[in-house]
């Protein structure tokens, strides 16, 4: 890798870091994300005002990066590269979250715009519910493939819908191994998923 000569001693250390990941040391994944996590986590706590939205899109930005790490080039630092992929990622996510809400026109604001009230549509129909319990369960039998360590990670995280922090007191690992893990169970579920042709 040519390194841009102008980054700073940080920005040179995560490009070794880069590096190493690159040759499969997983180590490396994992001083990464502890390098940055909290910074992204409380960028993007900015952006959606809700600790799990932000923790969950903490995660992908950092399994997309490390999906993509590839294309990183260090003409400029990996944390500039990182801090992109969370804010667009988040970006995507609100675009989406704010297209799931109806919304009641006719009243109107101190300028004559028309305002919106914002709606959720939190009633979901029966054929909803069924479509949802057909998921779960296509979900269970999908992770019944994964290695026992990774399908305790997917299921206390996403069936007991426990914290990271619950997650790491509960199996006695630390904290930024329990969410480089779950990347990769998440990844590994997903190549799962793209094998069987079944879709969640």
């Amino acid at each position: 890798m040519e390194v841009n000569p102008n980054l700073s001693e940080k920005a040179k250390h995560d490009i070794i870091l880069v590096d190493a990941a690159l040759k499969g040391n997983q180590q490396a994944y994992a001083e990464l994300m502890d390098r940055y996590r909290d910074t992204i986590f409380y960028m993007l706590l900015k952006m959606v005002k809700n600790k799990s939205d932000a923790d969950d899109l903490t995660i992908e930005a950092f399994g997309k990066a490390f999906k993509n790490i590839h294309q990183y080039t260090p003409n400029y630092a990996f944390s500039t590269w990182l801090f992109k992929i969370a804010s667009n990622n988040c970006i995507d996510f609100i675009r989406k979250k704010k297209a799931n809400i109806i919304s009641i026109d006719g009243q109107l604001d101190d300028s004559g715009e028309e305002m919106q009230l914002p709606i959720a549509a939190n009633t979901p129909d029966p054929e909803e519910d069924m479509i949802k319990q057909q998921k779960a369960l296509l979900m269970q039998n999908v992770v019944e493939k994964l290695k026992p360590r990774y399908r305790e990670l997917v299921r206390l995280r996403y069936f007991q819908e426990y914290s990271y922090e619950e997650i790491a007191s509960e199996m006695k690992l630390p904290l930024g191994t329990v969410k480089a893990q779950l990347f990769r169970a998440r990844e590994l579920l997903s190549n799962i998923l793209k094998n069987t042709h079944e879709t969640i």
